[in-house]
């Protein structure tokens, strides 16, 4: 799971520190990119992982913009596919099993066909730089 925030604001607000690199990659990402940081403060704590990281991505879609922004909070989101599975291509190539287990799915058309996974990068403080997903 990862928490979605719509601004570099809601960012800072849930991690102590944000590395320097972390605003580069931010802004330059042409893809998704979700950032494990170091230190996360003020969220629910099934959502901190046993080493003190979480996983952050400033969403740039409108939608999810408006939301994050209508309900003040980062939103908690989790990948659209079960560890070790292929990575879905559209909405339909969802397993089934994900689509039960989750609160609530939007389906948004989306124009990208050769869509593909978010980057997943891991900052720590100490400045230690670790690619998870290319």
């Amino acid at each position: 799971m990862i928490c979605l925030v719509d601004s570099e604001a809601l960012l800072e607000k849930h991690i102590h520190q944000v590395p320097d690199a972390a605003w580069d990659l931010i802004e330059l990402s042409e893809r998704p990119t979700t950032i494990i940081y170091d230190q996360p403060k003020d969220l629910a704590t099934n959502l901190i992982g046993e080493d003190n990281t979480i996983g952050i991505r400033v969403a740039r879609s409108p939608f999810c913009q408006y939301l994050i922004n209508r309900i003040g909070k980062p939103l908690v989101s989790t990948s659209a596919n079960i560890s070790g599975q292929p990575t879905p291509k559209t909405f339909n190539d969802i397993d089934p099993a994900i689509l039960k287990g989750v609160d609530y799915v939007v389906n948004l058309p989306d124009d990208s066909k050769n869509a593909r996974p978010s980057v997943i990068i891991k900052l720590t403080n100490a400045g230690v730089v670790t690619i998870i997903r290319q």
